[in-house]
């Protein structure tokens, strides 16, 4: 579960879309970036616009301080052994835009990199994924909870509103007949 939650801290929302950067990917697959972005580059093909991206200059400003890779423990998926994996991001070049890999590119990585590790780290980052879409539907849920309840205060608001006029009526109306009854009386008297 660690491991999943490590992942989950290195997907990020870009373009509208749930994505993790090369150098992250690289970092838990346990290559150097310039290696990894070099399998990517042999295989192009397999990543259309949909599943990379690279990011703008822009984007990347932004998106810096939030993707400053440190230093996390990971427990391997074999629970026998963990590594510290570290980001290779201080070795890329000051010029190079980071890739942005959809969770389908992510997907398709598993068809490049075909090492054990690869394979492991490949289900729990498509684990971690689901479990994101998992959380953001509960927030969505939430949300759509809230907003009805929303409403129907609003409704009530309006609701309690009438009763109230309705009862203010009422008390003027009972304040003009008491004045009306208690006026004194003038002309004949019985």
């Amino acid at each position: 579960m660690q491991i999943i939650r490590s992942i989950q801290n290195r997907i990020y929302e870009i373009r509208d879309e749930r994505v993790m950067l090369d150098y992250d990917l690289a970092g838990l697959y346990e290559v150097e970036t310039k290696v990894f972005n070099q399998a990517i580059k042999r295989n192009i093909k397999r990543f259309p616009t949909d599943f990379m991206f690279q990011l703008t200059r822009t984007e990347w400003n932004g998106l810096k301080i939030l993707a400053i890779p440190q230093s996390v423990e990971i427990q391997s998926i074999a629970k026998d052994w963990s590594q510290i994996v570290t980001g290779s991001q201080k070795h890329r070049s000051k010029i190079a835009l980071p890739y942005a890999f959809t969770e389908q590119g992510v997907a398709m990585l598993s068809g490049i990199l075909n090492s054990d590790r690869a394979i492991k780290m490949n289900i729990a980052i498509m684990r971690a994924f689901v479990e994101v879409r998992r959380v953001l539907l509960q927030q969505t849920d939430i949300k759509e909870q809230l907003r009805l309840i929303r409403d129907r205060i609003t409704e009530h608001d309006v609701q309690l509103s009438q009763i109230y006029d309705s009862i203010e009526n009422l008390l003027d109306e009972k304040a003009a007949q008491r004045k009306w009854d208690d006026r004194e009386r003038i002309g004949f008297k019985k």
